[in-house]
């Protein structure tokens, strides 16, 4: 359990916030999805800038949280990027990668929690409709599925790695074991074991 102190301690995101609307469609509120259309056209390492400002990370080359943060987003942007998925996709991608992270270090959620919150997100999305006349969801089978091929290889399949970082305090990690290993000393480093061969051959 952190305690308040830990979680006090815990890299800020910046207007990283998740917002719900009447549908229970999420989306990104951290960037409009002019913003998002506009960085999906950058490289990574223009992506991972831009993210870092947007998140206001200052640290990550130092603090291991802010780090693991910092790749998780930049990660999760690139890999909707590459699977063509359209602005309000992406928008919702990282919703739900926000929102699942968020049940980690301030809900401390355990895993199958987190999983059925994350399986309510998703029906959402595949029922939702984004006008009167489109009455398509958000997410087709296809993408759906690749949704959660990823987010189960990313998030579900470290999650007790997520949790020992940002919910464990250090000093809980870095409290040494004393071990005692006991050697043998040899004065004569080519003397037998008499106990490995037989009386007979160690005599001759």
């Amino acid at each position: 359990m952190s305690t308040r102190r830990e979680k006090e301690e815990q890299p800020k995101v910046r207007d990283n916030k998740v917002q719900k609307e009447e549908t229970a469609f999420l989306h990104w509120e951290a960037l409009p999805h002019q913003q998002i259309q506009d960085l999906l056209k950058k490289t990574g390492d223009e992506l991972q800038s831009e993210i870092k400002e947007i998140l206001g990370f200052r640290n990550h080359q130092m603090c291991m949280k802010e780090s693991a943060l910092l790749d998780y987003y930049v990660c999760g942007f690139w890999w909707a990027k590459e699977a063509n998925f359209t602005p309000i996709q992406t928008s919702f991608t990282m919703a739900v990668l926000h929102m699942l992270l968020d049940n980690i270090i301030e809900k401390q959620m355990v895993l199958v929690e987190n999983l059925m919150e994350f399986a309510k997100a998703l029906a959402a999305a595949c029922q939702y409709s984004t006008s009167e006349e489109d009455t398509t969801s958000l997410l087709d089978r296809e993408e759906a599925k690749s949704l959660i091929s990823y987010i189960g290889n990313s998030l579900f399949q470290k999650y007790r790695l997520y949790e020992l970082l940002f919910t464990t305090s250090r000093e809980e990690l870095l409290t040494g074991m004393e071990r005692t290993v006991e050697v043998f000393s040899c004065q004569d480093a080519l003397t037998p074991l008499e106990e490995g061969i037989s009386t007979y051959l160690y005599f001759q």
